[in-house]
């Protein structure tokens, strides 16, 4: 059984893609531990590369007042990444990246056992849901797998660059703050 320290341990050393040789930080996850919501992005961008957090550029400013509208800290929740290391240029990362990666996210989801996964845009989406999941068809749907319910919205960094999404934005996270009120034992929303 892992344990979160041997998990992050592993991570941090991991060489299993090439997108450790440019790395400044293994940007393994930040949150609650006990968290019932497990938010996943795709990736790193150059500003959690630097501190080796993610979301803590102008889209984690962004994700965290999507978040206080809800009612939801970032310390009550868990956010993650498909993968763990930076993209050069913030490119999507490729799929043998993808593959490479998604053990430490699976892993990191069995030891926090969320109730709701919320994919931070299509990449996630596609990994995560469905391959050949829609984001701007099928954002703020729930599905299921394997007794845990699953939405997607979009990236916060299309939101900040395409602004007319934000209302579908938020009708997506008040439709989470439902579902968390619902579902959910010990994560209080507003």
């Amino acid at each position: 059984m892992d344990t979160w320290e041997a998990l992050e341990q592993t991570c941090q050393s991991c060489r299993e893609c090439s997108l450790w040789e440019t790395r400044k930080n293994v940007v393994f996850g930040v949150g609650s531990r006990n968290a019932e919501v497990l938010f996943i992005g795709e990736g790193p961008g150059a500003n959690e590369d630097e501190q080796g957090e993610p979301f803590v550029g102008r889209a984690g400013k962004l994700l965290d007042d999507m978040l206080a509208i809800i009612g939801l800290k970032r310390e009550s929740v868990y956010i993650a990444n498909i993968v763990k290391c930076r993209p050069p240029q913030n490119r999507d990362p490729l799929e043998v990246e993808q593959d490479a990666c998604i053990g430490y996210l699976r892993r990191q989801a069995a030891l926090l056992r969320p109730k709701i996964i919320v994919c931070l845009g299509r990449i996630a989406a596609t990994k995560i849901i469905r391959e050949d999941f829609k984001i701007s068809r099928e954002h703020g749907q729930w599905f299921e797998k394997a007794g845990v319910q699953m939405t997607a919205v979009y990236h916060p960094a299309a939101l900040l660059r395409d602004p007319r999404r934000r209302p579908e934005a938020f009708d997506d996270f008040k439709a989470l703050q439902a579902k968390i009120r619902e579902i959910c034992d010990h994560t209080e929303v507003d």
